[in-house]
């Protein structure tokens, strides 16, 4: 079984799901060379992701790096108590979270729509075309597409204020604009995101049964029709998981792309949880204080993705867990 195919399956529906006990172990054993391929990976996030996890102490600590965390006074919440009393604090918080809902409500759908255009195209090479030039930013850094976003914006030499210039208007400063800020971060995103969201849409198209189209096209069906119907059905398994994902992480900001594109015009608007963290945190050496901030943050990640698979459950049987 495929993993378009398994994500497309109800849990309780699964072949492993049903599968005895010691049958599983034994397929498991079967398989031991593939799971030894995996050590390295595993090997990979207890170092650097769970071995870590001891340093959170530090969030209730007045950590000192001379005294290590042994030696450092320990002061329970208080760095807790001066984020949501600080000054700071809650409008960054204000702009992760208005800056996330519009990339979830703008840019979640933006694959989606893109792959039930591509899978209605019947020309291979256009359609593998379009899927290559889509995909292409996702392996490109934000060091490089940030200063493209500056240069194409820019307002003495970018492409689209020669544009703007062309029709007679005056430039616009768009990279240093709080009104056009976060509308720059969006669009951005979507540009660098939606070929590889469109991969794992389609992945899932593959899935459904070509007899159903066909029958489909016996009753008369247009193409709107079948995506309804036919298309959009097929693929709500792997859009409920993705949809999971982007929920959680609507607190975790894009540290890479905020932090090349912000500048001290927008950091009212643009200034996020991460930004700050690193402000903090590696700018000022508040090691406790920003510890504090990402614990705050990975903690409302977890309760979201949790709320989110939960009512994902009462709903539909797709769910992570």
């Amino acid at each position: 079984m495929d993993i378009a195919a398994a994500a497309s399956t109800p849990v309780k529906d699964r072949p492993w799901g049903k599968m005895p006990k010691r049958n599983l172990i034994y397929r498991y054993w079967k398989q031991k060379y593939f799971f030894l391929m995996l050590l390295p990976v595993f090997a990979y996030y207890l170092i650097f992701h769970y071995a870590p996890l001891y340093g959170i102490v530090i969030a209730f600590q007045n950590f000192y790096p001379v005294k290590g965390i042994q030696g450092s006074e320990f002061v329970g919440l208080e760095h807790f108590k001066e984020l949501f009393t600080g000054l700071y604090f809650m409008p960054v918080l204000k702009n992760t979270l208005i800056i996330s809902f519009y990339k979830l409500i703008f840019g979640f759908p933006a694959p989606i729509i893109l792959c039930l255009i591509l899978n209605e195209v019947r020309l291979v090479f256009f359609k593998k075309t379009i899927q290559t030039i889509t995909y292409l930013p996702h392996f490109i850094s934000w060091v490089i597409l940030g200063g493209i976003v500056v240069e194409v914006l820019s307002p003495s030499r970018g492409v689209v204020n020669a544009i703007i210039s062309a029709f007679g208007y005056e430039p616009i400063y768009f990279i240093t604009s709080e009104v056009w800020f976060r509308t720059i971060l969006v669009t951005s995103s979507i540009w660098k995101e939606i070929g590889w969201g469109t991969i794992i849409y389609l992945a899932a198209t593959t899935n459904v049964d070509p007899e159903l189209y066909n029958a489909a096209d016996i009753d008369g069906a247009g193409r709107l029709r079948k995506i309804w119907h036919i298309t959009l059905p097929s693929i709500v398994p792997v859009v409920t998981i993705m949809f999971i994902f982007a929920v959680g992480n609507i607190i975790n900001d894009d540290f890479d792309q905020i932090y090349n594109l912000l500048n001290a015009s927008v950091l009212s608007v643009g200034d996020v949880i991460s930004t700050y963290t690193y402000e903090v945190g590696l700018v000022k050496a508040d090691y406790s204080y920003a510890t504090a901030v990402g614990l705050f943050k990975n903690i409302i990640a977890f309760m979201l993705i949790v709320l989110t698979n939960y009512v994902a459950k009462k709903t539909n049987d797709y769910t992570l867990w």
